[in-house]
């Protein structure tokens, strides 16, 4: 099969592998329909993902259609479509049993698909723990729809859920990348007074404004004076950090009230520095990721039901044979990408 992979830091090549096997009898075989690139997928290229292995198919975000099961697999059988979970988790660990999947114990736990063992940017994929990391995609819900369930949609909800957002809060996104419009699009489930999202691209700040016309926009230069004015205690009640920027770290509890929630959602490629002496008595309750990727189910329900619709973040399609230039377009932001469906 075709499978785009790792070589060595700054270089990723599509070549011929093997299609995978049964390993375990909770694994299945998944035949990919339609993958993505993540942002997460460059850190690797990159080199900020240590634990990433050279010569891994890489590749977390997918869906497709149960090929084959192992024997002690009861959830899912073959024929099934299923949204794969970016996470692998065995269920019945002390973390797993507090929805703390992330943390699973298994060596294979946490972000192990296209990280650690190979993942989905190729023909098929094998995931452990099926029962745990499948999710069957309901009959009315298409493909490109359940294409973000497993992993930024997860994220947004996921982060949207710790942050305990209220009716009467002003809520602060930063960043209008694809996950920071996941996040949106679960915060704006909450019903908040206000949600203001903070993003440097004019592109990506006209996307909102076109797709969300009940959410305010605003440029990093002036967000601060920004989010003041139109909040009613000094800041926002909950502020998600989507970036991952070393400026839009210190925005984020610099835009927060005394007593707010900061939510770190994004995944950094270098340490930041809790300047306490200057965020001292604000009094803020900081919560980090990574994802606890376990609502996949409850994700579908809600786009079956019309409330989460995704697809716009899908500007871009090509096949597998053309990723190379998939990437590149994706990760230099060009065209006004948002994100890239790969057909197989």
């Amino acid at each position: 099969m075709l499978a785009y992979t790792y070589i060595e830091q700054g270089k990723f090549e599509l070549v011929e592998k093997p299609r995978p096997k049964i390993l375990g009898p909770r694994d299945a075989i998944v035949r990919v329909t339609l993958g993505s690139i993540c942002t997460s997928d460059l850190h690797i290229k990159h080199g900020s993902v240590p634990r990433a292995v050279p010569g891994i198919t890489v590749g977390h975000e997918m869906v497709g259609i149960v090929e084959e099961t192992g024997a002690d697999v009861a959830t899912v059988k073959r024929g099934d479509r299923v949204a794969v979970n970016v996470e692998t988790f065995c269920g019945t660990c002390f973390f797993c049993q507090h929805g703390w999947v992330n943390n699973c114990t298994d060596p294979d736990g946490g972000w192990a698909l296209g990280c650690r063992i190979d993942g989905g940017q190729a023909e098929y994929v094998r995931v452990p723990y099926a029962d745990q990391g499948l999710s069957r995609i309901p009959d009315r819900v298409s493909d490109e729809q359940a294409l973000f369930v497993g992993d930024i949609l997860a994220t947004g909800f996921w982060a949207v859920r710790i942050s305990e957002i209220g009716a009467d809060d002003t809520v602060l996104i930063i960043g209008a990348g694809p996950t920071g419009i996941c996040t949106l699009l679960c915060a704006r489930l909450k019903r908040p007074r206000r949600i203001i999202v903070c993003e440097r691209s004019a592109e990506r700040r006209r996307f909102v404004s076109e797709h969300y016309p009940d959410v305010m926009v605003v440029e990093p230069d002036c967000c601060k004076e920004f989010v003041m004015a139109h909040s009613d205690h000094g800041g926002a009640d909950v502020v998600m950090e989507v970036a991952g920027g070393d400026d839009t770290f210190r925005m984020a509890w610099e835009c927060a009230r005394p007593n707010a929630t900061v939510t770190v959602v994004a995944m950094y490629d270098r340490p930041q520095v809790l300047p306490l002496p200057d965020m001292y008595g604000k009094n803020l309750t900081f919560k980090t990721g990574g994802v606890d990727g376990c609502d996949c189910a409850e994700i579908l329900r809600l786009i079956e039901a019309g409330k989460i619709d995704a697809i716009p973040l899908i500007t871009h399609r090509y096949p597998l044979k053309e990723i190379a230039d998939a990437y590149r377009i994706f990760e230099n932001r060009l065209d006004g990408v948002i994100k890239v469906a790969i057909t197989t």
